[in-house]
């Protein structure tokens, strides 16, 4: 059914979505386990392809070297930030006396960080190929390689932000930025496929109700689900401020406040949402397709971040369950997006038969 070209391009976009999400698996792990300055510098680490496993193998004066390197990095994207307005935040970077000190080496965090970018690089390379391969679609689904080569971009200025990441010291705001960007990555990637899927086979779209409260359902829930990730790395960053601070973590929840109950109310109303969505689904659509397996996927994503955002209130905020919630909450972000689209009218053109 489908031509070679466009088979080779459908599969390294479902591997390209497979490792964005290893990536952002990854960079939990590492903002969990504290290891984000595991690496000083950006790209190598410790101006090393491969990182050292021992102190003795850090180049001398290190220290020196890198913090020199990051105040003058972060002065260039200080002076970027106030050309667009945001003088208060070109102030705070300018003014942060954190970037002068350095973390003491740990060889754990360390290789932590560096398999952190090790994805990194392999999601870019699958993204390259992605876009190469899209053009294949040029003279036919123009849409498809013009999303394909701004994923691309898009990514490329993702690794510059990882690199302010590193020189800022970690600085909440930045990281948050981060994150979303992942996501929009992610959702780009997934569009893409979705598009290079339904071009010659709009079959899995042809069932789909008039009932057009499926697809406002779904769009509702995204515009929510984009909420609350903000909500939520804004109760990441106050903890891990409170974290730097050296406080308890039985305190960590009650400290963060208001952010954290309006997360957690909105967590509520996602997890309604969603089940209302997936019973909705299922009166409408059969077992087999994929609108019903997707809305299935999601509900049962936003039971397992329920019960992580649980485990989190009642145990006092563990590494590995952070690190789950912040993985599911993506997956289930990506499972929404997909049923959005699945759920969407498709338009009556059909692709030419091959």
């Amino acid at each position: 059914m489908f031509p070679s070209a466009e088979k080779r391009f459908i599969r390294i976009n479902k591997i390209t979505i497979f490792v964005l999400f290893l990536v952002i698996t990854a960079g939990g792990v590492v903002r969990s386990t504290g290891s984000g300055m595991g690496c000083p510098d950006w790209p190598k680490c410790f101006n090393r392809i491969i990182p050292p496993t021992d102190a003795s193998q850090l180049p001398e004066g290190y220290e020196k070297l890198y913090v020199e390197g990051r105040v003058k990095k972060n002065m260039r994207f200080a002076n970027m930030i106030e050309f667009f307005g945001y003088s208060h935040l070109a102030d705070q970077i300018r003014h942060d006396e954190t970037i002068l000190e350095h973390e003491e080496f740990n060889a754990a965090k360390t290789w932590t960080e560096y398999v952190n970018r090790l994805f990194g690089v392999l999601s870019g390379f699958c993204l390259l190929f992605s876009a190469i391969y899209s053009l294949t679609y040029w003279k036919k689904k123009k849409a498809i390689a013009i999303w394909s080569v701004l994923n691309l971009i898009v990514v490329v200025i993702q690794a510059w932000l990882g690199s302010i990441v590193v020189s800022t010291n970690l600085t909440p705001w930045v990281i948050t930025i981060h994150m979303l960007l992942a996501i929009v990555i992610v959702c780009i990637s997934i569009h893409t496929y979705f598009m290079a899927v339904t071009y010659r086979d709009k079959s899995i779209l042809k069932s789909n109700s008039s009932d057009r409260s499926i697809f406002v359902l779904s769009v509702i829930s995204i515009v929510l689900l984009v909420i609350q990730v903000v909500y939520g790395t804004e109760v990441r960053e106050a903890i891990d401020h409170l974290n730097a601070l050296g406080t308890e973590r039985n305190t960590w929840i009650d400290a963060v406040g208001l952010n954290y109950h309006i997360h957690r109310i909105l967590a509520y109303i996602t997890f309604a949402l969603t089940a209302y969505l997936f019973v909705k689904t299922k009166s409408v659509y059969v077992k087999a397709s994929q609108q019903y397996r997707f809305a299935l996927i999601a509900f049962a994503l936003v039971c397992i971040q329920m019960l992580s955002g649980i485990i989190l209130a009642r145990f006092h905020v563990p590494a590995v369950a952070q690190t789950v919630h912040l993985v599911v909450a993506t997956l289930f972000f990506g499972a929404q997006y997909y049923l959005m689209l699945l759920v969407t009218k498709p338009k009556e053109t059909l692709a030419p038969a091959v």
